[in-house]
């Protein structure tokens, strides 16, 4: 099977972006902060994922005292963050790296849990024509590929978020489907980057680079690769500001 990907890596600006997310995440990676506790800092960048993808979907970022969220969004953004932290991470990036379909259904049940009255919805594609087949082909792709970690990453994401393969909770599926790759590839191997953060924060620049994927021009795909390779890099910086609150240079 031919790489599809390796070409991305030469369109305008791609190579550069990613070798600077990887850059900037190998080094918060050495943070001494990091080194033996990064089990605290990376439960904390789990926490601040949840919460900006939730608001990028619509939802609440406020976390109630019990621990219990109200708002559904939230709530089901929270469950992720836990499945992507810790041994249940380890368990999650098992089954994304023998089959991804399977991790992308477990990721819809805990993200649509409280958003569907049919549970039987829960990480089952919609039946649309095509959407299977589509699935199926980047799981293919993803498995195949040798391209760098920060544009798989990028097309993992983009294309979920251009399918919306689920039909709800489509979007806190595709930026976690993203962490995935990350931790799975060894680019960000304990998680601690915070891209979210920076997708919030430019959120309908994030949102119009995702449609400019979906329209599959070199410009619009490889416009929307640079921003997720610039997201990985400022979500270096929030996890390098979550350790130097956790213990110092």
């Amino acid at each position: 099977m031919n790489d599809v990907l390796q070409p991305l890596v030469e369109l305008p600006g791609v190579r550069e972006a990613a070798d600077r997310a990887r850059d900037a995440l190998a080094e918060v990676h050495m943070h001494r902060a990091n080194r033996r506790g990064w089990p605290t800092t990376a439960a904390e960048a789990a926490v601040r994922a949840a919460r900006s993808s939730s608001a990028i979907d619509g939802g609440s970022t406020e976390l109630p005292p019990d621990g219990i969220a109200a708002d559904p969004i939230l709530a089901g953004a929270l469950r992720v963050g836990q499945a992507l932290d810790g041994e249940a991470q380890r368990n999650l990036v098992g089954v994304w790296q023998r089959a991804p379909l399977q991790a992308l259904a477990r990721l819809h049940l805990l993200a649509a849990a409280d958003l569907v009255d049919d549970q039987e919805r829960l990480g089952r594609p919609r039946p649309d024509t095509g959407v299977a087949d589509r699935l199926d082909m980047l799981a293919q792709t993803l498995l195949a590929s040798t391209a760098p970690a920060p544009v798989v990453a990028a097309v993992v994401h983009g294309e979920l978020m251009a399918l919306r393969p689920f039909g709800i909770a489509d979007g806190v599926v595709a930026r976690a489907a993203s962490r995935l790759v990350t931790v799975s590839s060894g680019l960000d191997p304990h998680g601690l980057g915070v891209p979210e953060v920076y997708q919030l924060r430019r959120r309908q620049a994030y949102l119009d680079a995702a449609a400019g994927f979906g329209a599959g021009t070199p410009e619009g795909v490889g416009g929307w690769v640079v921003l997720c390779c610039e997201a990985l890099e400022d979500g270096a910086r929030e996890a390098r500001s979550i350790a130097d609150a956790a213990g110092g240079p």
